[in-house]
């Protein structure tokens, strides 16, 4: 009979709640530092259209699902890049590894937490966002519409409608019906277009977005030099665009757009456009964003485990500012795609998966490092990396030294008095030698071969050998220990002195 799997419930559960404390942690600052953000913009839309604070309310509840869009993703990486750390700086990692459990076997909790978090920005981005999004175009359209409303008095001109004026001589207060309505309708027009009525009234449709005015039994009349037109009418509807602020980021609060549309609505209205044209690739880039985003909050939280690996006691904790660069080159790399996607013949699914996919491989790539108990950073791309330092930075910095090291043998050799401090301590010149000594002949951490007894400087091919598992502080240090320099370190050694 086979048996059934046990998992270590205890274990994972201490893991996860490892990871959930400052993940909510996070989470909670990264919105209230992303609400103060979004306050300011809607000050002006507040002030104007006197929103009172219930509709104000709403407002930000409708705008919190495209926060939570993007605060996820990076309060969950940073929630496992945390939890982590602290396990690796107290040595609790070692601990499990000792007991025999791989790094492979801490993979399921961290997988179920990434997957319960990106299946709720799922959930923000597909369903609550269109939604939202809907809600709020309604909520501002409602309000100017009250605005408008408000703003149409008895016995006065109302010029809150742009290009037209209105004047009412009296309000039912019962039914809101205007009597003796006069309207200026300077639309495209020279001359404006007067209408005159006995009756009218406002009505709005917040389905097409219109404020419309209706106006019952009068006449228009439409002045012009060559033929002027007197037009009775029983019944007369003027279209009017809304005046108060309605636009938040460049975008109109008061028109449909893509991030109200369903996903259904999305891939009909790209097939309706067509998918190549420019109006299609845009609603297909909203439908890909849409999921493409959450499926890289999930890649975002699984690298946060081998990045708080890399802490551990006497190592620096680089997780977290790792885990923000990552973070940010995500975006960087979801931006560019975007761009591709809406300015290129790439298709749109192509474009936006491609950050996906690469983050695919290097979550795969950084899993397995760390499983292996090897640097993230390829040993190769270190030793480059600390050749071009040497070849920028230092060894302009022994030019330097030589330079003053001859000038020291020549002032001895003329007999002129080296210049001192005014402590009456060592000359300068001896002072800039010994720093510059401090510098070249100690090179960082050295690494030592305990068994060829041979030690390697940074900028050597071997520094990072698997064998080199002594460090020294300094090449004095090493070769007081008894080790000697390698051949090439030998070669950097005699130019840098």
């Amino acid at each position: 009979m086979s048996r059934a799997i046990k998992l270590p419930k205890i274990l994972y559960s201490y893991l996860a709640t490892e990871m959930l404390a400052p993940f909510f942690a996070s989470f909670l600052i990264m919105n209230t530092v992303f609400f103060l953000i979004k306050l300011i913009p809607f000050l002006n839309i507040v002030l104007e259209l006197e929103i009172g604070l219930a509709d104000f309310i709403r407002m930000f509840l409708y705008l919190f699902p495209n926060m939570f869009l993007y605060s996820m993703p990076m309060a969950a990486m940073l929630g496992v890049i945390i939890g982590f750390t602290r396990l690796s700086s107290d040595t609790e990692i070692l601990a499990f590894k000792a007991s025999g459990l791989s790094i492979y076997q801490l993979v399921p909790p961290v997988v179920l937490v990434a997957a319960t978090i990106a299946c709720i920005t799922a959930y923000f981005s597909i369903i609550l966002i269109p939604k939202a999004d809907s809600s709020m175009k309604q909520l501002m359209f409602q309000v100017a519409k009250e605005k408008i409303d408000k703003g149409i008095k008895e016995h006065q001109f109302t010029e809150a409608l742009g290009d037209l004026v209105v004047y009412v001589d009296s309000i039912n207060k019962k039914t809101g019906e205007w009597q003796d309505v006069w309207v200026s309708d300077m639309r495209g027009q020279k001359d404006p277009i007067i209408t005159m009525a006995k009756y009218g009234s406002m009505t709005a449709d917040l389905n097409t977005m219109v404020v419309t005015i209706v106006l019952r039994q009068g006449s228009l009349h439409r002045p012009d030099d060559k033929r002027s037109q007197i037009i009775a009418f029983k019944r007369y509807t003027i279209d009017i665009p809304l005046q108060p602020p309605t636009v938040l980021h460049g975008e109109d609060a008061t028109k449909i757009s893509p991030s109200a549309m369903t996903m259904s609505q999305l891939q009909e209205s790209a097939a309706a456009l067509g998918r190549d044209t420019e109006k299609g690739r845009e609603r297909l880039i909203h439908y890909h964003k849409r999921i493409v985003l959450p499926f890289g909050c999930f890649l975002l939280s699984i690298l946060g485990l081998p990045l708080g690996l890399r802490a551990g006691p006497g190592k620096r904790g680089v997780g977290l500012p790792l885990g923000l660069a990552f973070f940010v080159l995500y975006y960087i790399m979801f931006t560019m795609a975007t761009v591709f996607a809406e300015g290129s013949a790439i298709p749109v699914f192509a474009a936006m998966w491609t950050p996906n996919v690469i983050f695919i491989l290097i979550v795969a790539y950084f899993v397995r490092q760390a499983a292996n108990e090897r640097p993230i950073i390829p040993v190769t791309v270190t030793n480059f990396l600390t050749a071009v330092i040497d070849a920028r930075l230092l060894q302009p910095l022994g030019k330097i030294r030589a330079f003053f090291k001859k000038s020291a043998e020549k002032s001895e050799k003329s007999g002129s008095p080296v210049p001192t401090t005014d402590s009456g301590g060592d000359s300068t010149v001896e002072r800039e030698k010994m720093e510059f000594d401090s510098i070249f002949l100690t090179r960082g951490t050295v690494h030592g071969n305990a068994n060829s007894r041979v030690f390697h400087v940074q900028g050597c091919e071997f520094y990072f050998c698997q064998h080199c598992t002594v460090e020294f502080k300094s090449v004095e240090i090493a070769r007081q220990s008894g080790f000697e320099a390698c051949r090439f370190c030998k070669k950097i050694l005699s130019e840098t002195t």
